[in-house]
């Protein structure tokens, strides 16, 4: 399974409704940005995986995406309405940003629903006029929506997943993925089979168990190449999991589009 990067032609992007693939299969492919993305659902519900983690989504959260996670979404049932954008840095204002918090992507609170579907309203209204001054526009509004979530970010609500077993085997994959780690290891773990394990791991996350031990070793992998000067690609594959280091760099290649070496040397 390959996580593609996926960005719009331009540098903001307005989109109500759903994408045909979507609504036809009810998930969206495992992807990353370079821009940010802001999603408001208004009707029905649906799983959110971010960055290794889960969320359940229900109407009036709002989920806001850093540049560069690693996220898709799957939903339960067809009938929903949402609002997504996806923008640069340049509609997010920074003093907002330092203020987000760093622990959670989802921003639950009734209280700022009106007012943020209203700001949403003007947003699209002025995407769809499109005139010299939309930019300028779409760009105080965007930031007068920032500037509301982190207000109130106080009285947000928690947003737990629904399955406790799931949540803990998640976590348990993110803390030992350097181990040896099995699917029958990690059923017997939480007292479950390993064959129901795999089919709720799989209608929880929308990942395969297997899938998804090997995307965070990956992305693992992807941050050492990143950090480590003159790495040995052998030792990061070791240190992620792996103990094949010419599987880890097929896997690698699979997910990112170029092999270790290369995405290492892309840096210098």
């Amino acid at each position: 399974m390959a996580y593609t990067k996926f960005d719009p032609d331009d540098k903001f992007f307005f989109h109500k409704g759903m994408s045909k693939r979507v609504a036809e299969t009810g998930s969206s492919w495992p992807h990353y940005h370079s821009l940010f993305e802001i999603y408001f659902i208004l009707e029905g519900s649906c799983t959110y995986f971010i960055d290794n983690k889960v969320y359940d989504i229900s109407p009036g959260d709002i989920v806001v995406i850093p540049d560069g996670i690693i996220h898709h979404t799957k939903y339960d049932n067809r009938t929903h309405s949402r609002i997504l954008i996806n923008c640069s840095r340049r509609f997010v204002p920074m003093s907002a940003l330092s203020d987000m918090p760093t622990d959670f992507y989802i921003f639950r609170n009734p209280g700022i629903f009106e007012e943020t579907h209203a700001i949403l309203k003007k947003i699209e209204d002025e995407y769809n006029r499109k005139d010299r001054l939309s930019e300028e526009i779409i760009a105080c509004y965007t930031n007068s929506l920032f500037y509301l979530l982190v207000r109130n970010k106080e009285n947000c609500r928690s947003v737990e997943m629904k399955n406790k077993i799931i949540e803990q085997a998640v976590n348990y994959v993110q803390d030992n993925f350097h181990l040896p780690i099995t699917l029958t290891e990690t059923a017997d773990r939480f007292s479950v089979s390993p064959e129901h394990f795999s089919r709720m791991f799989k209608k929880e996350t929308g990942f395969g168990f297997c899938k998804y031990l090997n995307s965070v070793r990956l992305q693992q992998a992807e941050k050492l190449l990143k950090e480590t000067k003159n790495p040995s690609i052998t030792k990061i594959a070791s240190q992620c999991g792996f103990d094949d280091s010419n599987y880890f760099s097929k896997k690698f290649k699979e997910m990112y589009g170029v092999s270790p070496k290369r995405m290492y040397a892309g840096k210098k």
